[in-house]
């Protein structure tokens, strides 16, 4: 009673990109609606963003012997990353410079009024054990410097004041990954998108617990639905999404339920890890 096929879910010549993917399965032109995940996620976390502000996605990361050793800081909790993101924006804050903390490694940083999003920036997962000086944030045009400039000293100031932060200590004493650097990426103005009614005269609703994915919902006008237990992570709580789905679709045309398991396996580059998730998917 079912179908089967193949979607091409990235269109041709595009980056296989999370953003760009999912915008497609909802049926967004992402060559058009496409502003990075940076200022998606900000729309998940309730952050303001003006017509002249950048966002950007800020990982917290871990850098050594200056290569990119972990993008996830050994998946850092949520509990220890907001206070290393408060003493970033307390230390290199400003009205113009704003750092919001997220979940996890995954963070937000917002430049007011004055900054370029014309930027060619790298992911951290996907540029394990590069040399830093390789994947640095670059200027795509003159207007830009002034950013790539801000973003590098960013980084570079970020690195000294994590290295000495309690949170640090305390996980190299655990024998744990510390989160030693920023590493800001995907750049991007506040998208404009139809909402999804209005292209398909269909109401609907997102699962997920990744802002990303929640900031996607949230400019298409979707209703975002929250599940206890729902972590971005392989320990997400699948039954927890599915029973949501099947009472959201007691009132919705659509539900987009988004499981992220698998794909934290992939960046992570382990096999047997990648293996569980889809197991556990499938039961």
């Amino acid at each position: 009673m079912s179908r089967l096929g193949l979607v091409r879910t990235v269109p041709e010549g595009m980056a296989p990109d999370s953003t760009v993917a999912n915008l497609s399965i909802l049926g967004y032109d992402p060559a058009r609606c496409d502003e990075g995940r940076g200022v998606l996620e900000a729309a998940s976390m309730g952050i303001g963003v003006s017509a002249n502000d950048v966002a950007l996605r800020c990982n917290l990361i871990n850098i050594k012997d200056n290569k990119i050793n972990d993008y996830s800081s050994g998946h850092i909790t949520t509990e220890e990353s907001h206070q290393l993101i408060k003493e970033l924006n307390n230390r290199l804050g400003n009205d113009s410079i704003i750092f919001f903390p997220g979940i996890s490694y995954r963070h937000v940083l917002l430049l007011k009024n004055t900054y370029s999003k014309h930027l060619k920036t790298y992911p951290p997962h996907d540029f394990f054990d590069h040399d830093i000086s390789e994947v640095l944030p670059s200027a795509l045009d003159d207007e830009a410097k002034d950013t790539e400039a801000l973003l590098r000293y960013l980084i570079s100031a970020s690195r000294d004041i994590l290295e000495k932060h309690e949170i640090n200590a305390g996980r190299t004493r655990q024998g744990k990954t510390t989160a030693n650097s920023i590493w800001p990426w995907s750049p991007g103005r506040r998208p404009q998108m139809p909402s999804f009614n209005e292209k398909y005269s269909l109401n609907g609703a997102v699962i997920s617990a990744v802002d990303l994915i929640r900031g996607i919902g949230i400019y298409a006008g979707l209703d975002i639905i929250d599940v206890r237990g729902a972590t971005g992570d392989w320990n997400t709580n699948y039954e927890g999404k599915a029973d949501a789905c099947l009472k959201a679709l007691e009132k919705h045309d659509l539900v987009y339920l988004h499981v992220e398991a698998p794909d934290e396996a992939g960046h992570a580059a382990d096999p047997l890890l990648k293996k569980k998730t889809i197991e556990d998917f499938d039961k």
